[in-house]
């Protein structure tokens, strides 16, 4: 499954729940209210600015917000919201797109840096967001930490999700590093709506390296945006990487090429 493909039309239309999953108050509003902290005076960047869940509340704050988006119809979708004047955005790819000027944070949240199916990908985000920020700029993600001590031998999926209305559910393939996310939507009838996502997994501890291949110290890791303390049983995390005054990668940037996968 291509990335482009999963986020077509359709899946950019479904996508917003307004006050609701991911968009409920007690979701967003922490999420907001840390990376409005972070950014402080300066600008954010996000990395897969989706249909804007995270970038518009933030705009709102006073945060000057730019976007990276691979998919053109999660950007259609974002337009429906804000215009680009207010909120600018860069199709491509997050591991290689340029967005001009230089910002104090970038942010890359609900689990995003996994569509980057390879290694060398995700290596190569972590080097753009360098050469995005100021030196003394932060790199936030928001990732899941691998369930896979919930498998036993033989099996394959974990239920991560179930309530009225909906399933989901990982299958792992761990001799590649590799998830599938299955997203089951129903009612009261006999037909079920699947959405599958693919992912590649990554540990903190191998997060933590990419960061330092591209310059970055671990400031902080939380269990969620509201600063709860991470432990061997927090279901994810919200990292915080500190960029160097001296990386070898340079912070500024020019609008130049813009990366497709």
């Amino acid at each position: 499954m291509e990335q482009a493909r999963v986020w077509d039309r359709d899946a950019a239309r479904r996508y917003d729940t307004p006050g609701a999953g991911m968009f409920a108050p007690d979701v967003l509003g922490p999420t907001v209210d840390r990376l409005a902290d972070l950014a402080g005076d300066g600008p954010a960047l996000e990395f897969a600015i989706g249909t804007g869940r995270v970038a518009v509340p933030l705009a709102e704050r006073g945060v000057p917000v730019t976007g990276i988006e691979l998919s053109p119809a999660m950007v259609e979708q974002l337009r429906t919201k804000v215009d680009a004047d207010t909120l600018p955005v860069v199709v491509g790819d997050m591991a290689n797109a340029s967005a001009p000027g230089d910002f104090t944070l970038v942010y890359l949240v609900y689990n995003t840096v996994a569509n980057l199916l390879t290694q060398a990908e995700q290596v190569a985000c972590f080097r753009n967001a360098a050469r995005h920020l100021r030196p003394g700029g932060r790199f936030v993600i928001e990732l899941w930490v691998p369930e896979l001590r919930k498998l036993p031998p033989g099996q394959q999926a974990t239920v991560w999700l179930c309530e009225p209305g909906y399933i989901a559910l990982d299958t792992y393939d761990t001799l590649h590093q590799r998830v599938v996310s299955h997203h089951f939507h129903f009612d009261g009838s006999t037909q079920a709506e699947l959405f599958r996502t693919p992912h590649r997994y990554i540990w903190p501890a191998e997060l933590d390296l990419m960061a330092q291949l591209a310059g970055f110290e671990l400031e902080s890791r939380h269990a969620d945006w509201r600063g709860g303390e991470f432990t061997a049983d927090s279901r994810s995390h919200v990292s915080v990487y500190r960029r160097g005054s001296s990386t070898g990668i340079s912070g500024k940037n020019r609008r130049g090429p813009e990366g497709t996968r």
